[in-house]
């Protein structure tokens, strides 16, 4: 069992993350400063995930001190800038808070799986001498997957602008990290955005940066995310999803070669390769006007299509193999396989959710399996149509995200006003009052 230790001032959150981490079969310890932490081996997790901001020693302390473990960052989208300072400090990644559940577990699990596979993965029998994994995680035989690797390979001697574009769970994030790992910008920064993670309130000044009195608690001049990927590579993720305005902005970053922070009056030059990814229909959306024909032009210079696991033919089980294979190192079981019932499924299931729904499905059937075999009814495979899958997908996240704000608002709004609670979750007031609406939770006016 893979063991974390959480770094953490705040009790709920700490509690939260802590319950989280063990219900996906990890092990978990606990410190509130870098000073506690400091009191353990550091070296003896599989890995250790620290908020920026501590009392006493900040988080990416731990990085120098933990040398040999990967640290990822925890931190408010108010302070997103000093992230990505933290990885520049040697952090493996970062992640906004508040989290989504799935989005945490996603993270731990690839950042411990790439710092433990120090060898490749062995060929499979079917791929022959071929290369079917370009980068760490990527597996395929499949006539697609072959197309797919031999384009990454090309794309990445360019700077040529990418648009990746398929199904949630296909590895879209994998595929802009191997252009980005394979190229001649490998040895600088790769700043990944998710454009339907940040507020909308924030999201022009997390990527362009402002100028101090650009608006109200602008108290200092702060660079954005494109500057911070300057020389680099920047992934802007479910680029769908960015607001009207942002596009407009962008685009004069991809025309002119340079940005404006929010408020100023001169530019600044950048120079930054844009990989764009997103799930959905772009086209579609320019003909419903929610998104610029003019950008989506410049952005889908060389499109990139990753094929749903459904199309990849034998791919589904290789994949399968290679996985069950990882989670029973990881929840230390003996080798298992799969029973013919188990393999017929695996080979007959449309997996709407792609190679995540996968991974999900056998973690379920490991955990159920009392002997060293895994059949088709440990899977757990729904004949539910996608439409419902992909529906029941969104609850749960939708769920989780509910239950931490929740959790969260109604332990501190007592202690905290508005402005100090929106600005510990980073967001802003409407956005915190707008959550109180959705979610049902009155404000406390006792204070």
């Amino acid at each position: 069992m893979n063991s974390i230790l959480i770094v953490e001032d705040e009790d709920i959150i700490r509690a939260a993350l802590k319950k989280l981490l063990e219900r996906n079969q990890y092990q978990v310890d606990e410190a509130a400063s870098v000073e506690d932490a400091c009191l353990l081996d550091l070296n003896s997790f599989d890995m250790i995930i620290s908020d920026l901001r501590l009392p006493g020693a900040p988080g990416t302390e731990l990085i120098e001190k933990a040398s040999a473990t990967p640290v990822l960052i925890m931190t408010s989208y108010a302070s997103l800038r000093s992230a990505v300072d933290s990885m520049k400090l040697g952090a493996v990644d970062y992640i906004a808070k508040p989290f989504d559940h799935n989005e945490m577990v996603e993270t731990v699990t690839r950042i411990i799986t790439e710092n433990t596979a120090t060898k490749p993965a062995k060929p499979s029998a079917a791929s022959g001498s071929s290369n079917t994994q370009p980068i760490g995680g990527m597996l395929g035989s499949s006539p697609s997957m072959h197309a797919l690797f031999k384009t990454i390979e090309k794309v990445a001697l360019t700077d040529t602008t990418v648009l990746i574009q398929g199904e949630s769970g296909t590895g879209k994030e994998l595929v802009a990290k191997s252009i980005h790992t394979l190229g001649a910008r490998q040895k600088a920064p790769m700043i990944s955005v998710n454009c339907a993670a940040i507020p909308e309130s924030l999201i022009e000044s997390e990527l362009f940066g402002h100028i101090k009195g650009a608006f109200t608690g602008a108290n200092s001049d702060r660079s954005g995310l494109i500057e911070a990927a300057d020389g680099g590579t920047l992934l802007l993720d479910e680029i769908g999803e960015l607001p009207i305005e942002a596009q407009a902005r962008l685009l004069r970053v991809l025309q002119e070669g340079e940005v404006r922070r929010l408020g100023a009056v001169t530019p600044i030059k950048v120079n930054v390769r844009l990989i764009s990814a997103t799930h959905r229909d772009l086209s579609q959306m320019v003909a419903d006007k929610q998104f610029r024909q003019d950008l989506y032009y410049r952005i889908n210079v060389m499109p990139l299509m990753v094929p749903p696991l459904r199309e990849r033919g034998n791919d589904s089980l290789e994949i399968a193999t290679a996985i069950l294979s990882r989670l029973c190192d990881k929840f230390k079981r003996p080798n298992m396989d799969f029973t013919k019932q188990a393999i017929q499924a695996i080979c007959d299931h449309n997996w709407p959710g792609n190679v995540r729904e996968l991974e999900n499905a056998i973690e379920r059937a490991i955990v159920l399996s009392d002997n060293d075999q895994i059949d088709a009814d440990h899977l757990g495979l729904s004949p539910t149509s996608d439409a419902q899958q992909s529906s029941a997908m969104e609850a749960t996240k939708a769920l989780s995200m509910e239950d931490y704000f929740v959790h969260f608002v109604s332990e501190h709004e007592a202690s905290m006003n508005e402005t100090e609670l929106a600005k510990k979750l980073g967001i802003s007031r409407k956005s915190l009052w707008e959550r109180r609406q959705r979610f049902g939770i009155p404000r406390n006016r006792s204070r």
